[in-house]
C-alpha cells in the first residue's frame, strides 16, 4: 500500500534546512514523500536523484516556481521559469557572459580592486560588518563590470536592495515585503537604463552585460520588453552580489578554523579554489531546487503525479556521507585531489550549466570567492566575541553578527 503523503508546511518552517534531510533520515531513504501546501511533492538526493531532476522528460521548470519566490529572488518572465528551447535561446546569453575566461578574469579585478580601496575606510572605522561590506565591495564591482552606472554615494543603497532580495524570498515576513519593494525599484531603474540603452540616451560598453541584453533576441525573434531585460540584468547582478554570503561564511570559517588563514593568505591558486568548494558544500544557503512533473513518473518506487512538485535537496546532499566523507567536518583539502562529478556537489544546481538549469554564474562564483577569500585572510583583522550562530531554520542561513571584524590599520 502507497504512503500517504503528509503535510510539511509546518516542519519546513521548523526545521528549514534539515527538513529534507530529516524526513529522508527517518525513512531510511534518499527519497520522501509529502505535501506542502497542499501540493504532492517528493523530495530526492543524491547524483542520480539530480541526474532525474535535470532530465527535462521528467521535471520542468515552467509555472514551478512559487510566485514569492519570483517576486523576490529571480523576478517574473526569468531564464529561471523556462524549459525547452525558450531556455536554452535565452540561457545561452548567460553563458556568453558567465563563462567567459576574461570576462571572469575582468570581474574578478574589479572585485579585488573595489576591496583594496575599501580596506583603509575599515581600519579607520575599525569595527565593520563583513557580510555589509563585501555586498558593497561586489555590488560596486560588478555593477562597473556590468556597464550599470553606479554613483559612489548610491552604492550602499544598492547594495542594500540586492542584498534583500536574496535575504527575502524563502520567508513571508518584513524580509519578504522589503525584498518586493527592493526589486521594484531595482526592476524600474534597469528597466530605464535598457529603454535609454535602446534609444542612444545612455551609451554603455559594447559587450558589457546591459548592451547584450539590451540587444539580446529570444526565441521567437523578437527583444526582450525592457522589464524582463532588467530582471535578466538583475539576474546577473544580483547572484553576484549574494557571493557576500559565502565571504561572511568564509570569515566564519577562519574564526573556527584559524589554522588555514596562513594556507589561504599565500594565495595559492589550488588551495583557494578548494576553499570556495568546500565553503559552498559546508554551509547552508540555497536549500533545496525543484520542478514539476509534466506527466506521471516514477523514482525510486514511488509515483510522481502530473504536476506534483520534485525537490532535490541540495543542502542534504552536500552532507551525504556517502559523497563526502565526514560531511560535517570543514575539510577544503578534500577538493585538492578529487575530481567533482556534474552531480555531485549541487550548491548551485547540478548537470551542464551551458545547457540545463545549473546557475550559469558558478564559475564566476568561484572565481570571484576564491580571490576575495585570499584578500580575507591576509585582511590585518581580529575577531571580537559575538554572536557567530547559524540557524539552520533561517532560510538563507547567515551568521547571526554577520561576521564583524575589528580591522587595524597596515600603516
Amino acid at each position: 500500500m502507497r504512503r500517504p503523503r503528509l503535510e510539511n508546511s509546518h516542519l519546513l518552517l521548523a526545521r528549514g534546512y534539515g527538513w529534507l534531510p530529516d524526513a529522508r533520515r527517518a525513512r531510511g531513504s534518499r527519497t520522501v514523500a509529502a505535501r506542502l501546501g497542499g501540493l504532492p511533492v517528493l523530495g530526492i538526493e543524491g547524483p542520480d536523484a539530480a541526474r532525474f531532476l535535470y532530465d527535462e522528460d521528467h521535471v520542468r521548470r515552467s509555472h514551478a516556481i512559487p510566485e514569492p519566490v519570483q517576486g523576490t529572488l529571480f523576478g517574473k518572465g526569468a531564464v529561471h521559469t523556462l524549459d525547452g528551447e525558450a531556455h536554452r535561446t535565452r540561457k545561452a546569453l548567460f553563458v556568453s557572459l558567465l563563462t567567459d575566461d576574461d570576462r571572469i578574469a575582468a570581474l574578478v579585478d574589479a572585485a579585488t580592486a573595489a576591496w583594496d580601496a575599501a580596506v583603509p575606510g575599515w581600519a579607520r572605522r575599525g569595527e565593520v560588518v563583513l557580510s555589509d561590506e563585501a555586498a558593497e565591495v561586489i555590488t560596486r564591482a560588478v555593477c562597473d563590470w556590468a556597464g550599470v552606472p553606479l554613483a559612489d554615494d548610491e552604492v550602499p543603497s544598492a547594495a542594500r536592495d540586492l542584498t534583500a532580495m536574496v535575504d527575502g524570498f524563502a520567508t513571508a515576513g518584513p524580509r519578504h515585503w522589503r525584498a518586493r519593494r527592493a526589486r521594484g525599484r531595482r526592476e524600474a531603474w534597469l528597466a530605464r537604463l535598457v529603454e535609454d540603452v535602446r534609444g542612444g540616451a545612455a551609451p554603455v560598453p559594447d559587450g558589457s552585460v546591459v548592451d547584450v541584453v539590451a540587444r539580446h533576441r529570444d526565441a521567437d525573434g523578437e527583444r526582450l520588453d525592457p522589464r524582463t531585460a532588467a530582471v535578466e540584468v538583475l539576474n546577473v547582478v544580483r547572484p553576484t552580489v549574494a557571493i557576500s554570503w559565502f565571504l561572511a561564511f568564509s570569515g566564519h570559517a577562519l574564526a573556527r578554523w584559524p589554522r588555514y588563514c596562513g594556507r589561504l593568505a599565500t594565495g595559492e591558486p589550488a588551495f583557494a579554489a578548494a576553499w570556495a568548494h568546500e565553503v559552498r558544500r559546508f554551509y547552508p544557503f540555497a536549500p533545496f531546487i525543484g520542478g514539476r512533473a509534466p506527466r506521471e513518473v516514477e523514482w525510486d518506487g514511488e509515483r510522481v503525479p502530473a504536476k506534483s512538485m520534485v525537490l532535490l535537496d541540495l543542502y542534504g546532499q552536500n552532507h551525504d556521507p556517502e559523497l563526502w566523507g565526514d560531511p560535517y567536518t570543514f575539510r577544503p583539502e578534500r577538493f585538492l585531489a578529487r575530481e567533482v562529478g556534474a552531480f555531485e556537489l549541487v550548491p548551485q544546481g547540478g548537470g551542464d550549466l551551458r545547457t540545463g538549469h545549473r546557475c550559469p554564474g558558478e564559475q564566476v562564483t568561484v572565481a570571484v570567492l576564491s580571490a576575495l577569500a585570499v584578500r580575507l585572510a591576509r585582511l590585518p583583522a581580529d575577531v571580537p566575541e559575538q554572536d557567530l550562530s547559524i540557524s539552520l531554520r533561517r532560510i538563507p542561513a547567515k551568521p547571526a553578527s554577520g561576521v564583524v571584524l575589528r580591522v587595524r590599520g597596515t600603516g
